[in-house]
């Protein structure tokens, strides 16, 4: 029985060299064109996420700018009641608790305006005691502050200003009244000239300025 011995060839040649770049080139093109396919689905992925995400962050965005909205209306609504309480526990009385320190106020008027459009000056009063020749202009706060005081002298100025241009000649005095006051705004307050009005009990004080002379 005669066995035949399968040859193999070994030889490489041009062509069989070739073929081989030729599957190497299409094996690299296909890997390129399915990474170029899994860029362009990457790509659309992240599109998709950025819009989705931008969505979400308008929505948020709207809704927290609704709350902080919300939020300094119920702020503004709980300082106005705020304001309103300190004005009724600490106006009521106040012409006669005056007279201490020899005012006769016949009135009190709350939330008092000047407007003077042509010479640009405008003003907002808490409240005002009045009598023939004197003013009092009295500046309310829950917690008063320096600022605050700093404020009310430039509106004592506009105050007296607009009395010249309309022919007021009486005398302006400025007191601050607060339920919370500390001692170093006191202090600041009456070194101002400003009469202090303050919870004392159940009841109000009146604490005078350093110098009783001063009145715009």
């Amino acid at each position: 029985m005669t066995t035949t011995t399968p040859e193999y060839e070994t030889e490489l040649t041009f062509e069989k060299v070739w073929a081989m770049f030729q599957e190497t080139d299409r094996q690299f093109k296909e890997t390129d064109r399915k990474l170029e396919k899994l860029g362009e689905e990457t790509e659309k992925v992240i599109q998709e996420t950025r819009k989705e995400t931008e969505k979400v962050m308008q929505e948020t965005r709207k809704e927290t700018e609704k709350v902080m909205q919300e939020t300094q209306k119920i702020i503004g609504n709980l300082g106005n009641r705020l304001g309103d309480m300190a004005e009724y526990s600490l106006l009521p009385n106040l012409p006669e608790k005056f007279r201490q320190y020899n005012f006769t106020f016949g009135r009190i008027n709350q939330n008092v305006k000047m407007k003077d459009k042509e010479n640009g000056i405008s003003a907002e009063i808490d409240a005002v005691l009045e009598n023939g020749a004197q003013a009092m202009a009295v500046e309310v706060k829950v917690n008063l502050k320096t600022a605050d005081i700093d404020d009310h002298i430039l509106r004592m100025e506009k105050i007296r200003k607009y009395a010249d241009l309309h022919g007021d000649k009486r005398q302006f005095y400025g007191a601050v009244a607060a339920t919370v006051i500390s001692e170093e705004v006191e202090l600041y307050a009456i070194r101002h000239g400003f009469y202090v009005i303050k919870p004392s009990g159940e009841d109000v004080t009146i604490v005078p300025p350093v110098s009783r002379e001063i009145f715009w």
